[in-house]
């Protein structure tokens, strides 16, 4: 068995235990144990710690051992997979062409997507009615390509529900290529194009038709779908995408195979109710076939409700059908049937089929049990289990993995049917405080978006107020921190979905001090993403605000939570502000802001922010040399993180400050301490993901090796600081980088060469309108 045979086997096993395909480090990690690797080497081939590669290994191990029931090891690995796959000799080709009652009768239909493939097509369109199977023929089609990732998106049934694709390349980089997005949608696109020019990738983009007009062309809102199929079209990358609609896409520049969906064909029908036990006539079987077309969701729903209330007997449910006037060539007018009927038999039945169309199986599109038993909040205990097994065994409900969704086609007129009754608001309130309590902890992206998943069921029974207090939720993550779910989810780099979020409710939230820590939130995320000014409006709209709560307090309403709260907006703004003020270069002014921090919160239970706003001034006076400043704070802190070792500071959560401490100490000529801090807080941020503290921290170490004249060292870490960045897309660090990595080559007698790196500085430092930075500049090249 070779490799990539062995690969596809286990990621197959992976999918069915966990619903979830390898990701890029579990594959590597596969692949290098195969060939007899170490950690070590394995981490450092992908640019990670060991410890992280173990961590990541060890689940791996846990799984295939649950899987193979067998204890797998990174020892026996490769032998327990040679073994056990040669055993039970399953292939591909069998696994998809077994009968399964998900996937018959498309022998015809996978090759000829293959033939499409095999013709040098990127992108395939499988166009065709509701229920006909295009996603499960797509599905299948990918998982037969070997693909080492497959991504997905899963569209919104309602227009107003679409998630942008911003937000969706955006979380392809961040959660399954281990990349940055950039700041621009343009520079996001091309990072995910040099991906798959590079990885051999699956692209599954599901019921596209909501973000299509009559026309077929993307609506206004989604026009960037259109740049993102012209880059999944470019006949350089590997990747291969299928598209799935109702309706035909019609934008003339795009470059896309079309394939029209036929129904089943009678054989297929023939061996599904064969596979579902259920003896058949042939002259009925075949008046049905006629009659939905060969819809497989039809047959699908068709099957269920004879071999559940019928007791399987074909010619007793056609009796009773064959003259319905409902029984006809449309597959919702079937849906709609089969609703009225499950009501008459079920009502309870009924009512959760109904409420689950309050799901959006969008970032979380499949729901486990638990997430169907509190939508039977009226039922007793012992009659639950009954109750999902008839949805089951009707068709009502797709199943697979102990997960649970819904087809569109029944989704729609589930929710359809839910809006007219006076349940729509209550079941979208459950569906939230069950997303909220299932979260105690952030430790992936993962556990961020099904934290956010609260966030639309109150916004869909508008109670902005509630949304908002999704966002500013506190948990406990994973660097440590007790932090709002928004502050968090940004810290993941999920920078789009959060702007849309916040933006669509933050003027609709009835309580100031919510709309303050929003915008508070909202600053940082334009921040983060080069937009400076706006950051700066946003925070100070917080400091306002917080200002004028705290005046209009009376005796009556004070409580020391509320003092606290809203002390902690204005000092954590301010703080903010200060920060950005040194990305402006403008120095006086951020001085001035963390001194008002300094001022308002030291030796109050606030201090955590006086001591960070002090070490931040520390920065500031170094840079405007003012030599007569003690400086006690950095030494104070130094002593604290590098000799005493205080765990309290030696964190993840504390990083972003050390390696500020560590520019301190540059800017007063402490090599040595500098290049201590930088190592420790490049240590943090790999540990804990802080790619941007990481870059920032290398570009300290490169100029710290300037000012001892390694200069070879020097650029080697500019250049690693530089490429993390890029990747980022943070302008005003880039900016900074290129800047410093311009003064070392011109020191270094390389003067030609450095105009280039000033150069970029300067037109990054122009597109975020930094006139002091430019200033900065030209005095240099002068």
């Amino acid at each position: 068995m070779n490799l990539d045979t062995a690969l596809a086997s286990v990621d197959q096993m992976i999918y069915a235990k966990t619903g979830k395909h390898l990701s890029n480090l579990q594959t590597i990690i596969l692949k290098k144990v195969w060939q007899g690797k170490k950690y070590l080497a394995i981490a450092d081939e992908y640019g990670c710690t060991e410890g992280h590669v173990k961590d990541v290994a060890s689940w791996l191990w846990k799984i295939l051992s649950e899987v193979l029931q067998e204890k797998v090891t990174k020892t026996n690995f490769r032998t327990v997979i040679q073994r056990k796959l040669s055993s039970v000799a399953i292939t591909k080709s069998s696994l998809l062409s077994s009968g399964s009652a998900y996937f018959i009768g498309r022998d015809h239909e996978l090759a000829y997507l293959q033939t499409l493939v095999d013709r040098g097509s990127k992108v395939i369109m499988i166009q065709g009615e509701g229920g006909v199977g295009k996603t499960t023929l797509a599905q299948h089609f990918l998982l037969s390509q070997g693909f080492s990732l497959v991504l997905e998106v899963l569209m919104a049934k309602e227009t107003q529900n679409i998630t942008s694709v911003e937000s969706i390349v955006e979380e392809w980089l961040q959660r399954d290529l281990h990349e940055e997005a950039g700041n621009e949608f343009g520079v996001t696109l091309a990072r995910l194009k040099r991906c798959l020019e590079q990885q051999k990738i699956g692209i599954l983009i599901d019921n596209l038709e909501p973000a299509l007009d009559r026309e077929g062309k993307f609506i206004a809102a989604h026009r960037n779908y259109v740049e993102l199929l012209r880059v999944l079209s470019d006949l350089k990358i590997k990747s291969i995408t299928l598209v799935t609609s109702r309706d035909r896409i019609c934008e003339a520049d795009l470059n896309l195979e079309h394939y029209r969906l036929p129904g089943l064909s009678l054989s297929a029908w023939q061996e599904f109710f064969f596979y579902r036990q259920i003896l058949t006539d042939s002259i009925i079987l075949a008046k049905l076939h006629q009659t939905y077309g060969g819809n497989a969701k039809a047959m699908g729903i068709v099957a269920g409700v004879i071999q559940e209330d019928y007791a399987g007997n074909i010619d007793n449910y056609w009796q009773e059908n064959a003259n319905d006037p409902l029984v006809e060539i449309n597959l919702k007018n079937l849906v709609a049937h089969q609703f009225d009927r499950l009501q008459k038999l079920d009502e309870q039945a009924y009512l959760l089929l109904c409420r689950l169309g309050c799901y959006r199986y969008q970032d979380i599109p499949q729901i486990s049990r638990s997430g169907l038993l509190i939508l039977l909040w009226d039922v007793e205990e012992k009659h639950k289990r009954k109750i999902i097994e008839s949805l089951r065994n009707r068709s009502l409900v797709e199943f697979s993995q102990a997960k649970y969704w819904l087809h569109p086609v029944i989704k729609a007129e589930a929710i359809l049917r839910l809006q007219r009754q006076k349940e729509w608001q209550q079941t979208h309130l459950t569906i939230a405080q069950f997303y909220t309590a299932s979260v105690t902890k952030i430790n992936s992206i993962q556990d961020g978006l099904t934290a956010l998943e609260a966030y639309y069921h109150y916004v869909a029974i508008e109670d902005f107020d509630a949304a908002g207090q999704v966002i500013i939720n506190s948990y406990n993550n994973q660097w440590g921190q007790y932090l709002t779910l928004g502050s968090t989810l940004y810290r993941l780099g999920l920078i789009q979905p959060l702007l849309t979020a916040i933006t669509q409710i933050i003027e609709k939230i009835s309580t100031i001090e919510k709309r303050s820590e929003l915008n508070n939130i909202l600053g940082d995320l334009y921040w983060i993403s080069g937009q400076i000014y706006q950051a700066i409006a946003c925070q100070k709209v917080t400091i306002s605000a917080a200002t004028q709560c705290l005046k209009n307090l009376t005796e009556l309403e004070i409580n020391q939570y509320r003092i606290y709260y809203l002390k902690m907006l204005q000092v954590d703004s301010l703080l903010s502000l200060g920060l950005y003020q040194i990305d402006l270069l403008e120095l006086d002014q951020a001085a001035n802001f963390f001194q008002q921090v300094i001022n308002l919160a030291y030796q109050t239970r606030h201090h955590s922010w006086a001591e960070k706003a002090s070490i931040c001034l520390d920065l500031v006076n170094s840079a405007r040399q003012q030599m007569q400043v003690d400086y006690q704070t950095s030494q104070k802190f130094y002593q604290l993180i590098i000799i005493n070792n205080d765990p309290d500071y030696n964190t993840g959560r504390f990083a972003f400050f050390i390696q500020i401490l560590g520019q301190t100490h540059l800017n007063l000529g402490e090599t040595t301490k500098a290049q201590q801090l930088f190592t420790r807080a490049i240590a943090f941020s790999q540990s804990s993901n802080y790619t941007q503290i990481k870059a920032k921290a290398l570009s300290g170490l490169a100029v710290s090796y300037r000012q001892i004249n390694q200069f070879e060292t020097a650029e080697q870490y500019h250049q690693q600081a530089i490429n993390l960045l890029d990747n980022l897309g943070a302008k005003c660090d880039l900016a900074e980088a290129y800047f410093q990595w311009g003064l070392t080559l011109q020191i270094s007698g390389k003067s030609e060469v450095s105009k280039n790196n000033f150069e970029r500085a300067s037109q990054l430092f122009q597109q975020i309108n930094a006139p002091k930075q430019l200033v900065k500049i030209r005095n240099q090249l002068e």
